[in-house]
């Protein structure tokens, strides 16, 4: 009966062992080679592609990517994945979001891609057509509607700036303009630049007063008989506010103050029709009457894009009124012209919006379907040769797909074929699900094992998350770590499938592995007892203070307890204790020292594990011998025998040992005993020593009683070999001696042991080469 339960068990269990068996090494491969009629190329690679459990050799890696046959095909494709960027930042623009097409999964388990749909418009080359003439008569009319919007809302901004210095200059030359005229300011009406404007050089006959100093005018063109010869000319035009300080300097040191400056704001930003971009601007004048002035003036708006509109003349107020009439209405039908425009290109872009992403995937797995042929070889007539790894447990699936594919196309279409004896090695590949997946590509990035070898991700899925406990350390932050998993484990379903951004699909992805790092942070935490910093006394501290404690007094141990006593130990975890005392920073550095460092020469170990078995597993005894039983010797007999002294020191009983090398005298100093034991034999505190009194006679300064710093041992080893000055048992200099020296002998064999096995065995090969060739031609020569 026990042994049919066992049986039962068994076949039980035997699914389960398989499933971790796929991910402990990389799946079996097989290499086939397949012969398909050209027709039916394209079905035939797309319908294993599908499958993904074929990876294809390139036939052909001496040719150009421009001599490949295919490069056609991918060229349009190019040209197709062009026009796409196009409308998806026309889309963009628009401010709408491409619809989602589903997941990768259903996109290609949709019927329009299936096996076998010969000459439909879906399929091969009929759907590169399909999609060139769809997009080109979209990408035409959205060109078209593009740039007319462009054009209209440059001309739009062109008259609202337009509009905005004619306003601006009426306002000016009805209020000011006589007075201008006359060189004299404005007193009675508008406050046009009145605090900003520049007024230099044309506006006075008189002496006056600038800036605490007496000033002579540069030019009085009001006192001679010819002033209505030099009419006063201006430059009226639009500029960026934060320009205007520069702008005001540049124009009074171009022009040495021949010049008559007016500014104001504008109350709302402006679109700047050259840049597109809005602003706070202002309207500038710029009175002047030589027309070498005047063209200084132009280079200067020039220089600082500023936009220069015609407004007609002072004494013309009446044509400027009928001016911005018209300017106004046409404002009004570049406004509705503009807005038509922006409905079309929104219904255009929201139906392109729906189609998006499928085309996107359609054309990258057109794309990459002739990558995929470009990789076959034609040096069958008609045919074309591919040649592959396929998963060996899929093969009979891809042999399926692959006669499916191309049965629309005749019988013998497809002829799969498996090759043995190929020399090149086999890819790796690991069957991964949503909770080892994030592991998976966690090791990838570090490197992918090859071909066989033992998945180190497998073993990463506890060690990771759990060294990451050991490092974090805090129930707080651990438990909102955790929470924070378990929210994304909660919203799973909700997510998968979904369009997320980078960050939320990096945090999606790695939904399990943020779970189990908090998990262990909370469980490291619990050893550490230490929650936001603080510690918790959940199960009553078993150490106690007076109660008006000074300092550097010492905690006791309550209930007269002693050390070591199984009822004085703190249940689980560190005591909350050590959290107040001074020491904490001492106690909790060399707690936490040790375990990294034990911790840390586990996993070395354990790598080097995985590293004879991978060896072991592909007979390379070379390696086993020369590297992995070096590697071991090396690692342990240092690294594994400090490991060794760590846990020697916290077993041992040091108080008992330092007791047994004290000299313990009555109170009175009558007598002194050793160790306090009568039956020792009195001792002498001033001359008698620890080694003296210690009767494990180890050797050392100590004799085996004082607790050795771990540190200057293992300094010890190497600097003065066969010598421990604190010694923790008889014998320690001499195996210190033996590991030391194996330790030393390891390294040439580590280096030199395996190259110079190699050159040998290849000086044997070269030799028994020219021997073999030599017999053959002295066989010639019989």
């Amino acid at each position: 009966r026990s042994c049919g339960f066992c049986v039962s068990q068994r076949r039980r269990l035997a699914p389960f062992w398989a499933k971790m068996g796929t991910w402990f090494r990389s799946e079996p491969m097989r290499y086939v080679s397949l012969i398909i009629h050209e027709d039916a190329s394209h079905a035939v690679a797309s319908a294993l592609g599908r499958t993904g459990a074929i990876q294809f050799t390139d036939l052909n890696p001496d040719t150009t990517p421009f001599q490949k046959r295919f490069v056609s095909y991918i060229k349009r494709c190019d040209e197709l994945e062009r026009k796409l960027r196009f409308f998806a930042a026309q889309v963009q623009e628009m401010g709408l979001k491409p619809q989602s097409a589903g997941s990768i999964d259903q996109f290609l388990r949709s019927p329009v891609f299936g096996p076998g749909q010969k000459d439909t418009a879906k399929s091969g080359s009929h759907l590169l057509e399909t999609l060139e003439n769809e997009l080109d008569g979209h990408e035409r009319q959205l060109s078209e509607m593009s740039t007319m919007s462009k054009r209209l809302t440059t001309e739009y901004n062109e008259k609202l700036e337009y509009q905005e210095v004619l306003v601006k200059c009426r306002s000016l030359f009805r209020d000011e303009g006589p007075n201008i005229l006359s060189g004299q300011e404005s007193k009675a009406g508008g406050d046009f630049g009145r605090d900003e404007g520049l007024q230099v050089g044309l506006s006075l006959g008189d002496t006056k007063l600038v800036g605490g100093e007496r000033s002579q005018p540069l030019l009085n063109a009001f006192d001679f008989q010819g002033a209505d010869d030099m009419k006063i000319q201006f430059v009226a035009g639009i500029l960026a506010q934060s320009e205007k300080g520069r702008f005001e300097r540049m124009l009074f040191r171009a022009t040495r103050g021949n010049c008559y400056v007016r500014c104001e704001d504008v109350d709302t930003p402006m679109v700047d029709p050259k840049t597109g971009v809005s602003e706070h601007k202002l309207v500038f004048i710029v009175f002047y009457k030589s027309e070498n002035v005047g063209s200084k003036i132009q280079k200067i708006c020039e220089a600082f894009s500023a936009n220069t509109y015609d407004v007609p003349d002072m004494d013309h107020v009446d044509d400027i009124t009928a001016l911005m009439e018209d300017n106004f209405s046409e404002l009004n039908d570049a406004r509705v012209v503009l807005k038509h425009n922006h409905n079309m290109r929104y219904t255009m872009c929201n139906r392109l919006a729906q189609h998006l992403e499928e085309w996107t995937w359609i054309i990258l797995k057109e794309k990459s379907t002739y990558h995929t042929l470009n990789m076959f070889k034609d040096d069958v007539r008609g045919c074309l040769r591919g040649e592959g790894w396929v998963v060996a447990s899929q093969y009979d699936e891809a042999v399926a797909v692959a006669n499916q594919a191309g049965s629309p196309f005749g019988s013998a279409s497809v002829a799969v074929q498996e090759v043995y004896g190929v020399q090149s090695s086999p890819p790796t590949y690991f069957k991964t699900n949503k909770f080892t997946d994030a592991y998976q590509e966690f090791v990838n990035t570090y490197g992918v094992p090859r071909y066989r070898e033992i998945n180190p991700a497998l073993f990463t899925a506890v060690t990771f998350p759990f060294l990451f406990g050991i490092m974090y350390g805090d129930i707080g932050h651990g438990l909102c770590l955790f929470l924070a998993g378990c929210f994304l484990l909660v919203r799973e379903s909700a997510h998968e499938g979904q369009k997320l951004g980078e960050l939320m699909a990096g945090l999606h992805a790695g939904r399990y592995m943020i779970f189990m790092m908090g998990a262990f942070a909370i469980y490291a935490g619990l050893i550490y007892n230490d929650c936001f910093s603080l510690g918790l006394d959940l199960f009553g501290s078993k150490w106690e203070w007076s109660d008006d404690p000074e300092e550097g007094e010492e905690a006791q141990l309550i209930d007269d307890c002693k050390i070591g006593d199984a009822d004085c130990v703190y249940p689980f975890g560190t005591d909350p204790a050590w959290h107040v005392a001074e020491n904490e920073l001492e106690f909790f550095n060399s707690l936490k020292m040790k375990l990294s460092v034990i911790l840390g020469v586990i996993q070395m170990t354990f790598g080097i594990v995985l590293r004879t078995m991978n060896a072991v597993h592909n007979k390379e005894w070379i390696d086993v011998n020369l590297e992995c039983i070096p590697m071991f010797i090396f690692d342990l007999s240092f690294f594994g025998y400090m490991c060794i002294l760590i846990f020697m020191k916290w077993g041992i009983n040091w108080d008992q040992r330092m007791l047994e090398a004290s000299c313990v005298c009555d109170p009175d100093l009558t007598n002194c005993f050793a160790g306090g034991d009568p039956s020792r034999g009195t001792c002498d505190p001033e001359t008698d020593t620890a080694a003296d009194l210690c009767t494990k006679d180890f050797g050392g300064e100590g004799d085996g009683c004082q607790p050795p710093n771990i540190i200057a041992t293992l300094i010890g080893i190497v600097l003065s070999p066969g010598t421990v000055d604190e010694p923790m048992y008889g014998g320690q200099g001499a195996v210190q001696t033996v590991l030391i020296v194996m330790m030393f002998l390891s390294v040439p064999v580590l280096l030199l042991g395996k190259p110079l096995m190699l050159r040998h065995k290849h000086q044997s090969t070269v030799l028994l080469g020219r021997e073999g060739s030599d017999s053959g031609l002295a066989m010639l020569d019989d």
